[in-house]
């Protein structure tokens, strides 16, 4: 039978135990994404990935000190987190079952946890009122402090082991010219560093699709295009007024008028060149979202990627839908965003025939 001391103590170990659980997750979500798309310029950029498990440690010791303080803090961070990131996620591309229940884990569960937090202030109030001691031993009375820290850090200590290798053998060649890339069935020169590679918008981030395919709507250019707002561009704009239709032919710079000579590369000419080590890792696509068949993981690596910069997606020709386009990531995931989607990881690069 289940004694009444452990069932009232009970919503404060479900507390923990959930607590330590969405920490962990953060961290490795972090630790993670920071190795993936965050490795590639100073140090401020890689730690930022760590702000929001950082975070979660920060509100999980305050709540396994203070219970009531925590549990609502609990409450208010997660609500506010909840609904900012639910909206978010509807506006872009909208909720289903499998996507709410994906996202309550690491965010709705917070307010969850903060309410058990509460139950645990008050079960805590009645031990100390009946005189009752915490345990002698060290370890069994920090149990839950032990456990807080220790089990983030040993899945971010695990992660790092997994991704670290990979990163401290990545190769860079440097060149950030024109590159003839050939093998997989696929023989394509891919744009140099300039408007064809490394177009930025004013604001740091690459260009969404849209502004890609529409550049060469009058007025040419990278601005406003009258008529055109709130309008998604079509597979038949990009092979027209892309971007890259005006570049000249060296790649270096834009003309006003369409030259035709680069174009943006489809998403199976992007998979079929993913290279590691400088050597093609034979990918191939099924035409369907998800991880490309490879031979050998590919990389960030040159003569396709450039290490040091930004970009860990690249933009193709194809439509996935009226409203979305696919991209194409370094390790060979395709997937895809809204045609409106643009920031400082999904770059593009045109390519042409030799």
């Amino acid at each position: 039978m289940v004694r009444p001391e452990f069932k009232r103590g009970l919503p404060g170990i479900i507390a923990t135990g959930l607590v330590i659980l969405t920490t962990t997750m953060w961290t490795f979500w972090g630790v993670a994404e920071m190795y993936y798309e965050g490795w590639w310029g100073p140090w401020s950029v890689r730690l930022a990935y760590l702000i929001p498990g950082a975070a979660c440690l920060v509100l999980t010791l305050v709540v396994l000190t203070w219970p009531r303080f925590g549990g609502w803090s609990l409450i208010v961070v997660g609500g506010v987190f909840t609904t900012w990131w639910w909206t978010m996620t509807v506006r872009r591309a909208g909720l289903t079952l499998g996507g709410l229940l994906s996202m309550f884990p690491v965010s709705g569960m917070l307010v969850a946890t903060g309410v058990l937090f509460l139950t645990e202030a008050r079960h805590r109030q009645r031990l100390r009122a009946t005189g009752r001691t915490p345990p002698e031993k060290w370890l069994r009375r920090n149990l839950r402090y032990v456990l807080a820290i220790g089990v983030p850090l040993l899945v971010a200590i695990a992660t790092s082991i997994y991704h670290l290798p990979i990163l401290l053998t990545r190769q860079d060649d440097g060149d950030r010219g024109a590159r003839l890339i050939e093998g997989n069935g696929v023989t394509l020169v891919w744009a140099p560093e300039g408007p064809g590679w490394n177009w930025k918008q004013r604001w740091g981030g690459y260009p969404s699709w849209n502004h890609i395919a529409f550049y060469g709507v009058g007025p040419v250019g990278p601005g406003e295009k009258p008529g055109y707002e709130g309008r998604d561009a079509t597979a038949d704009d990009m092979q027209t007024t892309g971007l890259c239709r005006y570049l000249s032919e060296d790649g270096l710079t834009l003309r006003p008028e369409p030259q035709n000579i680069w174009r943006m590369p489809t998403t199976g000419e992007i998979v079929r060149s993913l290279v590691r080590h400088g050597e093609n890792t034979g990918c191939t696509w099924s035409g369907e979202t998800g991880r490309a068949a490879c031979e050998t993981s590919p990389d960030k690596e040159t003569p396709l990627w450039a290490a040091n910069w930004s970009p860990i997606y690249y933009w193709s020709a194809d439509e996935y839908d009226e409203r979305g386009a696919y991209y194409v990531s370094y390790n060979g995931a395709v997937s895809h965003q809204p045609k409106t989607w643009g920031n400082p990881r999904h770059g593009y690069r045109c390519v042409r025939e030799p």
